[in-house]
Parts: structure tokens; C-alpha cells; sequence
């Protein structure tokens, strides 16, 4: 099998894995640039171009399509559904994913236990919007944020207001989440391929910080979940439409909850961490699942 991934750094860690996997079970593997990618859409021969040449004899795409250029990156991705390459994760999911308030509102839908989350417009409403979370300490996040980035802890209702109000006078969208604070600065990583939790880990913050983000400082070690957890995280997966990711849960005094799920989960906390070879577990998913045209939405959406 002809497999391309979409990474704009072949060095980085997750990709080189799952070039090494891909190799070891006999395909052939290419790492493309999204942004280096061009189109012809047309309706007949839809087409990627990339440095002059067209990539058009893949069987499968593994997209790991960093925050910042998602809107691109799913454009890309979605050229190559049109074409009939087999996406490992889908265009439509990956972008449901990234917009952290409709994951929530998707998530709440389907009775999947979140932290209590507002969203408000108007700073006439930020006293209210503090209340329906329960008051400080409260957690505030940037809809666009990713690794921990623009996600900030008020302690206080005076602090809360000034942020909100900070936010709301530079037009960024925000919510707001009540703050778990029995997790204390811990959350579980489930890496979810297909319909099962294949690894877990525990993620520690460092002293005095609350994101427990790899890339924050925090530490990663071995975990044992709960059928529970194991269940929420799946059913978190399919409601994202996702067939690869990784659902963040925190462990609350009312049980586990979904703080986040995301598309492109890094492999190197969780392979360290669990001693399991996830990058071929991908590979081995894509070998059962990858059929021309198999998508949900065709392109579409």
C-alpha cells in the first residue's frame, strides 16, 4: 500500500514513528507538506499537486495537521477524500474536533460528562457566565488554543472578570469551564484507535501549574483506567467521528469527564509512557479499514 502522511516537519517524533511502522510492514510511505500542496478542483479529475508532480496513486492519508494551519490542512485533506484516498481521520472530524465549542456542545448532546462550560458574547454578561460555572477558581479557554496554550486559571471572581473582559475587548472567543480541582493538575491521556482504548497515561503538571501538557513541563506515566473511563473515551471518539485520538478525562468527584479530544495525538508521551508501539497499531487499522472512497462524507461538508 501507498500511504502519503501530511506533516510539515518529517523530524518531528510522531511522524518519523509512523514512517518506521509504515516500513516495517512492507509500504510505501511519502511525507507531504500541506502547504506545499496545490489543487485542481474540478468535477471530474479532482487533483493535488505538490513541488510540480501529482500525487495521485495513494491508498491511505494519515493527516497530522497542526492547530495552525487546520483550515488549509483539512483542504488538502479533503481533495485527497474527493480522489478516493482513505483518510485515517476524516476532514469533517478533524475540524468538528478542533472548534472546542462545538465538540462540547456535540459531546453534551450525546450525554458525555463534561466539565460545566459557558459561552457568552456580551460583557454584560460575564457575572452571570461566572455563575452558571460555579463561581472561582474557574478555568478560561481560547477557542483556538492548543497544548495548554491560551488556557488560564482565575482564582478569583475579580481575576475571572478582568480576563473574560480582556478577551471579550480583543474580540477572541472564549468559554468558560468550572476548574476540577480534585484532579489536582492530573488528567488521563486514552489513545482510541478505532472502537478501543489502546494506551493510556497519566499526565502530572509540574509544580504550581495546573495543564498538565507535555509540552508545559508535565510528566507522563503508565495508568491503569476504569471500564468507565475506557467507555467514555470510546463513545467521545465516535461522537467526533474520529477513527485516531486522543481523549483527555479528568477524574471528577461526579466521575470522569472529557476535557478535550484531539485529532492529531502526539505518540511520544504515550509510547514512552506505555512501552506500546502505537505507531503500528495505526498502520495496522489502515490495512483493515482502507477502501477506495470509504468515507462518511464523500468530501462533502
Amino acid at each position: 500500500m501507498k500511504i502519503a502522511i501530511m506533516s510539515r516537519n518529517s523530524k518531528l517524533y510522531s511522524t518519523r514513528r509512523l514512517v518506521e511502522a509504515a516500513k516495517e510492514r512492507s509500504h510505501e510511505v511519502r511525507v507531504v507538506d500541506p502547504l506545499r500542496c496545490y489543487m485542481n478542483i474540478t468535477s471530474h479529475r479532482p487533483s493535488i499537486h505538490y513541488r510540480g508532480e501529482t500525487l495521485d496513486d495513494f491508498q491511505a492519508v494519515i493527516p497530522r495537521i497542526g492547530a495552525s494551519i487546520t483550515f488549509y490542512g483539512c483542504a488538502v485533506l479533503r481533495q485527497f477524500e474527493m480522489m478516493g484516498v482513505y483518510p485515517l481521520n476524516e476532514s469533517v472530524a478533524i475540524t468538528r474536533a478542533r472548534d472546542k465549542l462545538r465538540s462540547a456542545q456535540l459531546l453534551a448532546r450525546k450525554g458525555i460528562g463534561l466539565p460545566v462550560t459557558g459561552f457568552a458574547h456580551s460583557p454584560d454578561d460575564i457575572n452571570d457566565l461566572i455563575d452558571q460555572v460555579g463561581g472561582a477558581p474557574l478555568v478560561i479557554k481560547l477557542l483556538e488554543g492548543t497544548q495548554g496554550i491560551g488556557v488560564v486559571l482565575s482564582e478569583t471572581r475579580q481575576a475571572a472578570e478582568s480576563v473574560i473582559q480582556a478577551f471579550m475587548g480583543l474580540k477572541a472567543n472564549i468559554m468558560v469551564q468550572e476548574y476540577i480541582g480534585e484532579a489536582k493538575g492530573a488528567d488521563l491521556r486514552c489513545l482510541v484507535i478505532g472502537d478501543k482504548v489502546v494506551a493510556a497515561m497519566k499526565r502530572q503538571a509540574k509544580e504550581g501549574e495546573f495543564r498538565s501538557n507535555l509540552h508545559r513541563g508535565g510528566t507522563a506515566t503508565l495508568v491503569r483506567i476504569t471500564p468507565e473511563e475506557r467507555s467514555t473515551a470510546v463513545r467521545a471518539a465516535r461522537v467526533m467521528g474520529l477513527n485516531v485520538c486522543g481523549v483527555d478525562l479528568l477524574r471528577s468527584n461526579h466521575g470522569s469527564v472529557v476535557m478535550e479530544v484531539n485529532s492529531s495525538p502526539g505518540l511520544e508521551g504515550i509510547e514512552n509512557a506505555t512501552g506500546k508501539d502505537v505507531a503500528s497499531m495505526i498502520i495496522q487499522f489502515i490495512e483493515k479499514n482502507a477502501k477506495p472512497y470509504k468515507t462518511k462524507t464523500r468530501g462533502k461538508g
